[in-house]
């Protein structure tokens, strides 16, 4: 009962801080004179007039659908040669200088060759995206494989599971979880390489109607284009969370059981 009470309340303490900042937001910037630092009220306003109208499909959409075609290249090829890396030690062996040499290369630093190469379309803004989001993936991808235990791999072999049955049911699964913490984090990647790429060479998207804003000293387009960029981030953020606790309902129960013994 004391931890269905805490489930049941903890929807509420997530928005208490939030809704106690943009009050104070509101309140200590309802008499603001300054340029650049308007009123809240007049930011939502312009908000309601630009983004929840011609811009929702002008520039969120297009951003959006980069975001989700650079991110899902990210996890294809990342679990799947961080599998391949993790199962075959020599062929990490020999990939390693190469992997540590162009993950050390921050993504940004490619964005003008990839103008090169694929001009200023959608293209080039998937590709730094999946660049950038690839990494975190490929390397707790290989870690989870690493760190399954071998003796599980050694039942599985004693039952005469088929290789792709040890893959499927016992390493996948045993990996899982890390693979997961690098999706998160390539997720957060991929927002930030999202609008890095639209504000350097773009005609649309968030990052390009920021700049834009800026630029032409829009300051409540600006800053209504900040708050759609922090609304697009925490709601990506819940889907993943929801996303993830339906693949890995297994190991959210044994955390919580985990949790439950040690207390």
């Amino acid at each position: 009962m004391k931890g269905q009470k805490t489930l049941s309340i903890a929807p509420i303490l997530e928005f208490i801080l939030p809704v106690v900042l943009v009050c104070v937001w509101w309140f200590a910037s309802s008499n603001s004179a300054s340029f650049y630092f308007p009123p809240l009220k007049e930011i939502l306003i312009t908000f309601q007039e630009s983004w929840l109208s011609q811009r929702f499909m002008q520039d969120l959409v297009p951003s959006l659908l980069r975001l989700f075609a650079g991110f899902a290249v990210a996890v294809v090829v990342g679990v799947s040669a961080g599998m391949l890396f993790g199962l075959r030690r020599s062929l990490n062996e020999v990939v390693s200088a190469v992997l540590d040499f162009l993950r050390s290369m921050p993504p940004v630093a490619l964005i003008p060759l990839a103008i090169l190469i694929f001009g200023i379309g959608a293209s080039m803004k998937v590709f730094v995206i999946a660049f950038g989001a690839l990494w975190p993936i490929l390397l707790n991808t290989i870690d989870g494989v690493r760190g399954t235990d071998a003796q599980l791999i050694d039942v599985a072999k004693s039952f005469r599971l088929s290789r792709y049955e040890r893959l499927t049911k016992i390493i996948l699964p045993a990996a899982s979880p890390q693979i997961f913490t690098g999706l998160r984090a390539s997720l957060s990647i991929s927002v930030i390489m999202m609008v890095v790429s639209e504000m350097l060479a773009s005609t649309d998207g968030i990052g390009f109607a920021i700049l834009q804003a800026q630029r032409s000293f829009a300051i409540k387009e600006m800053w209504a284009g900040i708050i759609v960029l922090g609304i697009v981030g925490y709601l990506l953020n819940v889907l993943f969370i929801l996303i993830e606790r339906k693949v890995m309902h297994w190991h959210v129960n044994m955390r919580g059981l985990g949790n439950a013994v040690s207390s």
